[in-house]
């Protein structure tokens, strides 16, 4: 199984640049995975394709201003250094640009020194250790000196902070937004549930796991980044009764399949837990959580499209994803979504 093989050809013209004034404005593809079939429809339509019952499963993270510009004391120069996350008091795992100029010792000037990060160790692919020196409430100083980091493909400023987060953002940690959850407001969230949608919660930080792109050639040799997770005893026991009742779990996003489908591939059943997920689902992958999946657009030869590939069928995803470039859909964070059952 080849990277290469999970790719298609997508205008720079259709990669959404800044989100919809609306949240609950973007398109909908609906793909059946039994017959094969996919069909337009709009976000608001996913109301109809929900059942009283259905367990819908959101991931509650929240992103950081995770991105950082500082200087390198001993010599002056730039360095942009985008944070992934914590290791413990005061220690950080970041992702440094020209992450060649940073060795152990070298020390990053934040904001006229009211942030200094330290680095403590050297992993691969510009990835650090740093001790963070600071006064005060981290995450305040952090909506201070940071910035929300918006992935390099989208090149328009963000103009309101809160449209690269999700309504339900609760616990903070992320490096990027899990971003199917972008098109879902409160009141929509609340026409679900007069419906009979139950509704819940897991979290997964989203760091590098999510958003590494594939560098191998070879599809199973790629290895997943460790990305953090709990669950919490209300959520364990709401995702067991509809496992026990054959009610649908339907995962908004692939961070909730990644950490679902990781629960069961370790318990064989939901706990309430704090874990790590390091799991890589590409076709051949059998799905033992997950019944429908909510998702946006995603990346040529990332493990994003690997994953509904496995999903759905690598087949059908790249005809369905032909049809949305047709059909001019907008695409990867800000962009349209597919729901699939």
């Amino acid at each position: 199984m080849k990277t290469k093989d999970f790719t298609y050809e997508l205008p720079e013209s259709l990669i959404a640049q800044v989100p919809l004034k609306d949240r609950t404005q973007s398109r909908l593809m609906r793909i059946d995975r039994q017959t094969g079939t996919y069909s337009d429809h709009t976000f608001k339509d996913l109301k109809t394709f929900l059942n009283p019952g259905d367990l819908l499963v959101l991931n509650d993270s929240a992103v950081i201003p995770a991105r950082l510009y500082g200087v390198k004391e001993d010599t002056g120069a730039m360095l942009e250094v985008l944070l992934l996350k914590p290791l413990g008091l005061k220690h950080y795992q970041a992702l440094v640009k020209k992450a060649r100029k940073v060795d152990v010792g070298t020390r990053i000037i934040i904001g006229d020194g009211r942030l200094i990060l330290t680095c403590t160790k050297v992993m691969d692919e510009g990835i650090r250790e740093f001790d963070l020196t600071y006064d005060g409430d981290f995450y305040v100083l952090l909506d201070e000196l940071g910035e929300m980091p918006l992935p390099p493909y989208i090149h328009e400023k963000l103009e309101e902070k809160d449209r690269y987060q999700t309504v339900y953002a609760k616990e903070k940690g992320s490096s990027a937004a899990p971003t199917a959850g972008l098109h879902f407001t409160l009141e929509f969230l609340d026409e679900l549930a007069q419906k009979g949608v139950i509704i819940t919660a897991i979290t997964l930080h989203v760091g590098l796991g999510t958003f590494r792109p594939v560098k191998v050639e070879d599809v199973t040799a790629h290895k997943m980044h460790e990305e953090s997770y709990q669950i919490t005893e209300e959520t364990a026991a709401l995702l067991n009764a509809a496992k026990r009742e054959n009610r649908r779990i339907v995962a908004v996003g692939t961070t909730v399949m990644r950490t679902l489908e990781t629960e069961m591939t370790k318990r064989a059943t939901f706990e309430a837990t704090h874990d790590v997920s390091e799991l890589f689902i590409y076709p051949g992958f059998t799905f033992k959580a997950v019944d429908a999946l909510f998702t946006n657009f995603h990346l040529p030869e990332s493990t994003l499209l690997m994953l509904v590939s496995a999903f759905a069928s690598k087949a059908l995803i790249l005809e369905a994803y032909q049809h949305a470039v047709e059909e001019k859909y907008r695409f990867f964070s800000f962009g349209d979504a597919m729901f699939i059952e």
